[in-house]
Order: C-alpha cells, then structure tokens, then sequence
C-alpha cells in the first residue's frame, strides 16, 4: 500500500498554548479526521493513525513553527490537503503550510533539534543570568544540567513598545542525551538574578532548524 508522509507546520496559540502534548496528539488527530483525509493506520493488535509529532513543547509556551507528519494512503495535492486542514482546526491551532516529504527525510521529532524562542519579560532581558548549572528532577531522579551545553545563542532585546516590556531571544539545541526546556531555563534565569518582580510574561517558539541549517 502506498504511503504519502505529508508534513503540516501548524501555530500553538492563544488558550491552546495550554494543551499538554498528549491533549495536543490528540486534537490533531481529530483534525485530521475531520478534514477527511485518507490516513494510513498502523497495523497489529491495536491500530491507529500514523501520525508522528515533533518536539514536545512545554504546556504554556505558544509556537508559530509546530510540526507534524501524517501519512496517507492516497495522494492528495499538498495545497488542498493544507486547506482541507484549515476548514477543520481550530484558530489557535491553525496549519499554516503543508508538503510531501521525500524519500529518507528524517521524522518530525528528530529533523529539527535546534529550536529558536522568542520571551517577554517583565524585566530589562539583560538583567537575567545564566546559571552554571540547573538541577531537575525527573521520575523522582535527580539530573544536572550545564545550560551552556543546550544554548546555541542568546540576545538580549530591548523594549518592544508593549508596556515597556523586553525581549530575550535564544536559541536551544536537544541532544541524544536530552534536552533544555525553555521555561526550566528561564524559571533558572529568574532565580539566579535575584531581580524584584522578574517574571516571564510569554514563551513563544518562532523557529526549528536541523544542525545543518545556518543561523
């Protein structure tokens, strides 16, 4: 049987920034039923759509560069596909484009380990520091993590015109070995600088690029 990976890039937005990644598998899948396309299913015991997703975001943080890949069982034009899509997603779950992928292309969650964020602050972004090391925990195991193993760049912006608020962009890398979240980065940043009334105010992913890509 024929089997076309279509790959959607998708925003995260508004209220549905809220969705964990399971709630947000989930609501895609029902978009793609809805836009009735042909999706292909898995085989064996318990079957369903064949459907892979990219990095996961952490819940709360936006994204206009979300990423899935669906494979169909009949070829349908990435445009009308793409349109299908639009007519049965929710507005802070809109696709915003759609193409096949080529022969050997790698999977939505491993073709982009480097992922840009956009933050705003309450705070001038240069008034935040990056601490040696993060400790988290995770299924009741301590990790430690050097911050400067995952940042790839960091540039502190200035106000925006939104209330005086202040920009931080920068950029994080996923390794085999794990990952950085933004918003553990950020809560890390905050407690370091010690600043009065630091807070983040929005995390939103703008971009995600594989190793190869220049900056």
């Amino acid at each position: 049987m024929a089997d076309f990976r279509l790959r959607v890039t998708f925003n995260k937005s508004g209220r549905l920034g809220m969705l964990s990644h399971l709630e947000l598998a989930r609501a895609l899948e029902r978009a793609v039923r809805r836009a009735d396309l042909p999706y292909a299913v898995t085989q064996g015991f318990s079957p369903h759509m064949k459907i892979a997703f990219g990095a996961a975001l952490p819940v709360g943080v936006e994204s206009i560069c979300e990423i899935f890949d669906v494979s169909l069982t009949e070829y349908v034009p990435a445009q009308e596909a793409l349109e299908r899509l639009q007519r049965a997603s929710a507005p802070d779950l809109m696709p915003r484009a759609a193409r096949y992928l080529q022969t050997g292309e790698a999977a939505a969650s491993v073709a982009f380990p480097i992922s840009r964020y956009e933050v705003r602050l309450s705070v001038p972004a240069n008034a935040l520091r990056v601490p040696e090391q993060i400790v988290v925990v995770r299924k009741k195991k301590e990790k430690v993590l050097h911050p400067a193993e995952f940042i790839r760049s960091m540039r502190f912006g200035a106000e925006d015109g939104q209330g005086g608020e202040c920009v931080l962009a920068f950029e994080l890398e996923a390794k085999k070995t794990g990952s950085l979240r933004p918003d553990v980065l950020l809560d890390a940043m905050v407690k370091e600088s010690g600043v009065q009334d630091a807070r983040v105010l929005s995390i939103v992913r703008t971009e995600q690029r594989p190793l190869s890509a220049t900056v």
